[in-house]
Formats: structure tokens, C-alpha cells, sequence
């Protein structure tokens, strides 16, 4: 299928397609034409990209994620892979204490602010 075929079908951009394809997350061929050219997988690989991206990881982690990557979008064993999503899910778990302060914080300082009002 063509790129904005693929596009169309993921909703998303052709240029974001190319970016993945840039930093080895999906794979085309070439037509006669130049045309880049997707095989049937690629609509599925390009939904895990973006579950993976939502999931908050980055291109790079989710290069070596992507081969555990089954079609139902489950993951296979595969060493480090679970390793690297815990380090990952701790990370996001530390962010998400920092952004829970940074919340308890302001709505301290709105309700001090507010009582001037």
C-alpha cells in the first residue's frame, strides 16, 4: 500500500510514517516509481508504534520493544524487553509523584491566593 493509503488507515501523518521509517520502527519497499511501497503489516505495526509512543516511550525503546510486538499487541518474551518496560513504568511512576506535588502545591497556593480575595 502507498504512504498516504497507510495513513489514511492509521490516522496518521505521512511524515511521521517517514520519521518511523527513518528511525528503523517500519520498513517499505520501492516501486518502479520511487514510490514507497507498505506491506499488510504495516497498518499493525504503525498502531503498536503509537500505543507504545502513548504508552510514553521513546522511538528509541521502542526499537528494541517492537520486535516482542504480537498481532493481537501483546509481547512476547524477549530478553531485556521487560526490564526496559519496568524501568520505563518506574520512571513514568516517579513523574507521576512529581506532577501529583506540583498539583498539591498549587492548589495550596490558590487557596492561600483566594483568601485575599
Amino acid at each position: 500500500m502507498l504512504i498516504g493509503q497507510l495513513a489514511k488507515l492509521t490516522g496518521t501523518s505521512e511524515r511521521l510514517l517517514r520519521y518511523y521509517e527513518r528511525v528503523g520502527l517500519l520498513t517499505s519497499s520501492r516501486r518502479a516509481n520511487g514510490y514507497r511501497d507498505y506491506d499488510d503489516t504495516a497498518e499493525r505495526t504503525v498502531r503498536q508504534i503509537r500505543a507504545l509512543l502513548a504508552a510514553g516511550l521513546s522511538t528509541n525503546l521502542i526499537k528494541q520493544v517492537l520486535p516482542c510486538a504480537l498481532a493481537d499487541g501483546s509481547l512476547r518474551p524477549c530478553p531485556g524487553v521487560l526490564a526496559t518496560l519496568r524501568a520505563q513504568l518506574a520512571h513514568l511512576d516517579q513523574r507521576a509523584a512529581e506532577l501529583a506535588q506540583a498539583r498539591r502545591t498549587l492548589r495550596q497556593a490558590i487557596a492561600i491566593a483566594g483568601r485575599g480575595e
